[in-house]
């Protein structure tokens, strides 16, 4: 029989990377280690590593036109990931997220941005290099001669992550100039985002009706992850047959750990559900309909260098593993360590 897809449904987005040796002071300049576009999101990270792990997975999410959505179907279809529900949107951009990794400890920032707007030189990227398309396109679009521009048949075209700080003008460089003149562009970082929960709960309630009418081995599981500390998203709670919730949200909610998060909150979801909460360092916890917490310890690699998406890597090692029939606490100890594995790394590759 044909194994079944794991659908994940939400988000892909464009991670601007920069790694930098120390992470830099406000309204300061410095040069970064290295830099990259890497696809992010949610949802489209969980298919990459479900993908990496072996099972066959699809994702579902919106997607705008242009070059960057262009490097996110590519790096998708390159993880062999099913594409036929996702939504093409006329017009709008991919959302953005600036992202600063400190080499020393690992950690990284995010500036995130999902606003739907229009392309010009202060919001939208160059495509991948080594194309400046870009660069002379919107050059000309001012009037500025290009016409005696050197063209090199190698490199990386500059670039710079700007975040300026709205409350007092400072702005804060980080600089990737691996070949060619020094270059400023200047990028206004907003950090908000939004999911339109009310409509989620519609569609969740429609596969509640569909599994109501099939035997309880052609019933969709559904997993749900309630990550962002906001009181529109919490009645997700009760919609998931395994519940993620963030560390974030556990915390805002007013709890000091995973067990004790766990305890306060499984009530809201439905019955017979699963709820789990990673708390980093310190492992991950689940909760079933039995009453026992599951714990199991983290595992940290030799070196921490990347954290971007290892609570992706997390969720989607644990639905991996339940998709294959092992307990809760099996695939709670799994998740833990593909997680550990991929703090390692700098992005997915190699976690398996």
């Amino acid at each position: 029989m044909e194994e079944k897809q794991i659908l994940c449904v939400g988000l892909a987005v464009l991670d601007v990377i920069s790694l930098v040796d120390r992470y830099p002071q406000e309204d300061s300049e410095i040069r970064c280690l290295s830099q990259r576009w890497q696809r992010g999101g949610n949802a489209s990270n969980s298919c990459t590593v479900l993908s990496l792990l072996g099972a066959p997975c699809a994702f579902m999410g919106s997607l705008a036109p242009g070059h960057v959505a262009d490097f996110v179907l590519d790096d998708l279809r390159r993880h062999a990931v099913d594409l036929r529900y996702t939504v093409f949107q006329p017009v709008g951009s991919i959302p953005i997220a600036t992202v600063i990794i400190n080499e020393a400890s690992g950690s990284r920032t995010i500036l995130y941005s999902d606003r739907f707007v229009r392309v010009s030189a202060s919001c939208q990227l160059p495509p991948p290099s080594p194309s400046p398309h870009f660069l002379v396109t919107d050059f000309r679009r001012r009037g500025v001669d290009v016409s005696q521009v050197a063209w090199q048949s190698g490199g990386d075209t500059p670039s710079s992550c700007c975040i300026v700080n709205s409350s007092n003008g400072n702005r804060t460089i980080v600089l990737h100039d691996t070949h060619g003149p020094l270059l400023r562009t200047r990028k206004k970082a907003l950090g908000q985002q939004g999911r339109n929960a009310a409509e989620q709960v519609k569609m969740l309630q429609r596969i509640d009706e569909h599994n109501a009418g099939q035997p309880p081995e052609q019933q969709i599981r559904v997993s749900m992850e309630v990550e962002k500390p906001r009181e529109e998203l919490y009645p997700l709670f009760g919609y998931g047959d395994v519940v993620f919730v963030s560390k974030d949200v556990a915390q805002h909610l007013g709890f000091r750990s995973a067990r004790e998060a766990l305890r306060g909150l499984y009530s809201r979801v439905r019955k017979g559900a699963v709820l789990i909460c990673a708390w980093a360092e310190k492992g991950a916890d689940a909760l079933g309909p039995d009453g026992k917490v599951l714990h199991s310890d983290a595992f940290p690699p030799p070196r921490v260098v990347d954290t971007l998406g290892a609570g992706d890597t997390f969720n989607a090692s644990v639905i991996f593993s339940l998709s294959q029939g092992r307990s809760v606490q099996e695939a709670l100890t799994f998740g833990c360590q593909v997680a550990g594995k991929k703090c390692g790394l700098q992005g997915f590759d190699g976690i398996v």
